[in-house]
Formats: C-alpha cells, structure tokens, sequence
C-alpha cells in the first residue's frame, strides 16, 4: 500500500517536472522570439531578412515535439502501460510455450 503511495508520489512529481520544463521552454521561445523579431524587423540586425523566421520556425518545431512528448507520449505510455504491455507479452510467450509442450507430448502418441 505504502509503495503504490510512494509510486503515485514519484509519477506526479515526474510529470510536474515535465510540465514546468515545458512552460519554461515555452517562456524561453516567446522571449527569445520577440528578441530575434525586433532585432531583425527595428534594428536590421543580420545578411538575410528573414533568417529570424527559420530559426523561431525551427525552434517552434522543436517545441511542438516538447509538447507531444509530454502531453501524448508521456501521459499515455507511463508505468502502466508498460505493465500492462509486459504482462501481455509474457502471456503470450506462456501461450506459445504451452502450445509447443503439447505438440511435444501429442508427437510421440501419433508415432506409438
């Protein structure tokens, strides 16, 4: 009892970590953002005009990634899932294992 407490504990912990580094990911590409709009825009800092789109294109990406990660990926494929998907590979390799046991024993009744 004590260690599912102990379990759901560290899963919410986890899962608030993650959120923050996303809000903060987010923070970070919205500042950094803007920076890069207005220094490219105001102050025609740069060769090209529009190297500031690719780069918060690219990193707006990036961040997109971050975010499925942690609200799809993550949500759903948690500690859970992977029991469950361990219990049922394991009755199926059982399965496999009591099928060929008894094409074993029923071999040596078809030859007698």
């Amino acid at each position: 009892m004590e260690r599912e407490q102990h379990e759901l504990y560290e899963y919410a912990r986890k899962r608030l970590k993650q959120k923050k580094r996303l809000y903060f990911h987010f923070v970070v590409l919205f500042l950094a953002s803007l920076f890069l709009f207005i220094s490219t825009k105001i102050f025609n800092f740069g060769i090209d005009s529009n190297w500031s789109i690719w780069i918060i294109t690219v990193w707006f990406f990036l961040f997109i990634l971050h975010f499925i990660k942690v609200y799809i990926t993550d949500r759903f494929m948690n500690k859970n899932w992977e029991r469950d998907q361990i219990d049922r590979l394991v009755a199926l390799q059982q399965k496999k294992i009591e099928d060929l046991k008894s094409q074993i024993t029923e071999e040596p009744s078809k030859t007698a």
